[in-house]
């Protein structure tokens, strides 16, 4: 079984942020405002994606 995909984008910028905030938004993959990326739908990614939702915007 195929796991799906999730695309995650920075809608708020970073700047205010705390520095743990912005060590998970890198390993993300996200160093810019609306920037876009892709990612398996693991338990790991959502809780990065949990911790970080405010900044956050993600669809399947």
């Amino acid at each position: 079984m195929a796991k799906k995909n999730i695309k995650v984008t920075l809608v708020k910028s970073l700047i205010g942020s705390t520095e743990k905030q912005r060590r998970i938004a890198k390993a993300l993959g996200l160093t810019k405002k609306d920037q876009t990326v892709e990612h398996q739908n693991t338990p790991v990614i959502n809780g990065m994606v949990s911790a970080i939702s405010h900044l956050l915007k993600v669809t399947e």
